[in-house]
């Protein structure tokens, strides 16, 4: 195998083109037997029966640099086959325009189809894609579109730092447009790679290695070059391609918000999207970006057998803010890191850092919000759901906390609004598809919620996106055993924040899970018994709050050795 120098795929690049973004009618027409050739390798099922009708964004222009010549291929194919399978209908576009708010609403997931350089400049239409995954739109990277939003005549420069977060990796840097591999499964059961059957294969294309922000702390790698047996040149031969840890991978997951992102660099020549178990895998790929397979986005570093064991069971499990509320959002974001957790809780009158003395509320501005989840990125955390002290019950105030939640990618906000208030947030809820979790504290603070009847009663008749964030220490402060609160409560129990007490009492506190009076593990057996799904199990240690760190730990300890459903 020929070894090349170091190639950003520039002036060097291997199809040469115009250099101009091409129209939409420019692109050559497939031939008869191309298009024979592309059917014949169309699977003829999908893995997944879609939940609802599906529809799929493809976009594949180009700036500064012509195209690959495989981008007609994959258009062809990916529309062929969301009809023969019935798994999605598909929509190809070269105008940016598509990626306006109102545009982007009619789709579920948004293909990238080898996308090279600066796409497009516009700041709302990048916050519009941005907050379209945010919000748990899908995200499919082929190939080239780990420079997309660069500037890719001038050395593929950066010019959105959060797009290179949110695929998950940059740079185009690649040996032979036809290198010979063999790829091994870095996770060999995942249901994206069940077309190669558990095993590694041999595939001959054009492979990029990637770099920052690429880490296994960040994505879940699925498939990546054998070093071992796949002939590569001497260290030193390819100064800036070649990884100090040799960690090339070639396809990943990862969530960014609430939408799940997969990027492959298989996509470079017409072939690969003539090869049937490659387009089995894009069309898994598609599928699971839209929510209709499952499969975890955990990455890979941070995927222990008690986050397996977890997620079969359809848990996750983080810290809640209120724990750690004598700190910054910032210094919580560590802590759970410290943890070794990767979700939080968030609160809304924590302030966000010692640079940033504002509370984590819906008043922080588009690029204080940025830098937050820039920071919860590196660390590998998310904020799923978040208690909101007040949620207006008018129309401007309320869509403004909505907004907030899209923007963080939150599941399910935490509040005890008023019953008033709850018909406008019902239909926020509904329009941003984010659940609203009615936490309870004691007798006094909620004389409607305190209860499990409370909540229901104000229940009765809504939404599924309305139900309860029990905090079964004020459960057992009050006299209500937990797990008979939660058979109450049901399939309106939408996240919960479990405690354990040293007391069934009024004065009982906190104690490390597992240790206390609150039958512990049984309540967990009782969530899974009942088949709940909490947004998350929270982790808040309500003692000694600024030195509980090591109680906490306990908790996790306690919690990684629960075994449930095995």
């Amino acid at each position: 195998m020929k070894s090349l120098s170091y190639l950003l795929l520039i002036a060097a690049a291997a199809i040469l083109f115009t250099s101009a973004t091409l129209a939409q009618d420019a692109r050559p027409p497939l031939s008869e037997e191309a298009i024979r050739q592309t059917d014949a390798a169309i699977p003829a099922k999908a893995p997944a029966t879609p939940r609802s009708p599906r529809k799929l964004l493809i976009y594949d222009g180009n700036v500064g640099y012509g195209g690959h010549g495989s981008i007609a291929y994959a258009n062809h194919a990916f529309t062929r086959m969301g009809e023969k399978t019935g798994a999605f209908a598909t929509v190809v576009s070269r105008d940016p325009e598509v990626f306006r708010r109102e545009s982007l609403a009619q789709f579920d997931a948004v293909c990238l189809n080898n996308t090279v350089g600066n796409l497009f400049t516009d700041r709302e239409l990048r916050r519009s894609l941005l907050e379209f995954v945010l919000a748990g739109g899908g995200l499919l990277g082929i190939h080239g579109t780990t420079v997309a939003f660069t500037d890719f005549p001038n050395g593929a420069k950066e010019t959105w730092p959060e797009f290179a977060r949110m695929i998950g990796g940059r740079g185009a840097a690649h040996l032979a447009q036809d290198e010979h591999a063999f790829i091994k499964l870095d996770s060999p059961n995942h249901p994206l790679n069940r077309p190669f059957g558990g095993k590694g294969f041999e595939h001959t294309s054009e492979f990029f290695r990637v770099h920052d922000p690429y880490s296994r702390d960040r994505v879940h790698v699925l498939m990546s070059i054998d070093t071992a047996k796949t002939k590569l040149p001497a260290k030193g031969t390819n100064p800036g391609l070649e990884r100090d840890d040799d960690d090339y991978a070639l396809a990943w997951t990862r969530n960014y918000g609430r939408g799940r992102v997969v990027y492959c660099t298989i996509g470079h020549s017409p072939g690969d999207f003539m090869n049937p178990t490659i387009l089995e895998f894009y069309l898994g790929a598609i599928q699971f970006i839209m929510g209709d397979l499952d499969g975890t986005t955990t990455p890979s570093n941070r995927l222990t057998p008690a986050v397996v064991a977890r997620e079969k069971l359809g848990w996750r499990f983080g810290v809640t803010a209120w724990g750690l509320h004598t700190f910054t959002l910032f210094e919580t974001i560590d802590k759970t890191r410290e943890l070794g957790l990767s979700y939080i809780d968030g609160l809304s009158f924590q302030k966000v850092s010692k640079d940033l003395p504002k509370d984590f509320d819906a008043n922080l501005s588009d690029d204080e919000l940025e830098q937050i989840r820039m920071r919860m990125d590196t660390a590998g955390v998310r904020v799923p759901s978040c208690f909101y002290a007040t949620i207006p019950g008018d129309e401007a105030g309320c869509r403004k906390v909505f907004e907030f939640a899209r923007k963080m990618g939150i599941e399910t906000l935490i509040s005890e609004p008023p019953p008033e208030s709850l018909d406008v947030i019902e239909r926020f809820c509904n329009e941003y598809k984010v659940n609203l979790a009615i936490h309870n504290h004691g007798r006094d603070q909620s004389p409607l919620y305190w209860r499990p009847e409370g909540v229901l009663e104000v229940c009765k008749g809504r939404s599924k996106r309305i139900g309860a964030c029990p905090d079964t220490g004020y459960w057992v402060r009050s006299g209500i055993d937990p797990i008979e609160g939660i058979r109450k409560l049901g399939d309106r129990l939408i996240t919960i924040q479990p405690h354990d007490l040293h007391e069934r009492s009024p004065e009982g506190h906190d104690v490390p899970w597992g240790t206390g009076k609150s039958n512990f593990e049984a309540m967990l057996r009782e969530i899974h018994r009942l088949g709940l799904k909490p947004t998350v199990i929270g982790l808040e240690y309500s003692y000694h709050f600024d030195d509980n760190m090591a109680e906490m730990a306990e908790c996790v300890k306690f919690m990684d050795g629960v075994k449930i459903g095995e």
